[in-house]
């Protein structure tokens, strides 16, 4: 989808997506020491938002200037602050080794483009960082629910293992979400992965 195609999709009222954090950024970080928080594709930024209620300073990036305006709306309301940045995450270069933690959620680029975001991802995590992916499974096209069907945006944890140079990888697993009045769950791949101290 190009940048005007999201910014019609947020530009409705209501929140496109949920107002609570996604399931798996709680699992994954609710233990983590806040610190620095990087999250791309960040949308209406609910995931900013959950981390910097919880302590962490955050940036949060998207290229579409409606969402990112809706995001800002709701940090100024609930009295949080988040750091909205509007940029095109092909352009978009994140200082190195800053982060202790770099989110991509469900961000679905062709795979060129994919692996030129994830390697500026993986740059970014600070030593003793964290990186957390989620996304569309290239399964759930045929096997889940929602989601892109075009399977050159879809991946496997696998693929994205290969796509993050210089992070210890923790978890690479293929994860089932539940979604509402659907008989069967959506399939997302999960890559959690850290870089080492220096010993």
């Amino acid at each position: 989808m190009q940048r005007e195609d999201w910014d019609l999709r947020y530009s409705q009222p209501d929140l496109l997506w949920s107002a609570t954090p996604n399931r798996f950024l709680v699992k994954e970080a609710a233990e983590l020491a806040p610190g620095r928080a990087l999250d791309l594709a960040c949308g209406e930024g609910r995931n900013a938002l959950w981390l910097a209620e919880r302590g962490w300073t955050v940036t949060g990036v998207d290229y579409s200037a409606v969402a990112i305006e809706k995001a800002r709306r709701r940090a100024r309301d609930e009295g949080v602050e988040v750091d909205f940045v509007c940029a095109d995450l092909l352009e978009y270069q994140p200082s190195p080794s800053a982060y202790d933690l770099v989110l991509v959620l469900y961000l679905q680029l062709p795979s060129p483009d994919r692996r030129l975001v994830l390697s500026r991802a993986a740059g970014a995590v600070a030593t003793g960082g964290t990186f957390l992916l989620v996304g569309h499974d290239v399964a759930n096209m045929t096997d889940g629910v929602g989601g892109p069907s075009d399977p050159d945006v879809l991946y496997t944890a696998d693929d994205i293992v290969s796509e993050v140079p210089g992070l210890v990888i923790e978890k690479a697993e293929r994860v089932l979400r539940d979604v509402p009045d659907e008989d069967r769950p959506a399939i997302d791949a999960l890559v959690r992965a850290h870089r080492l101290r220096p010993s």
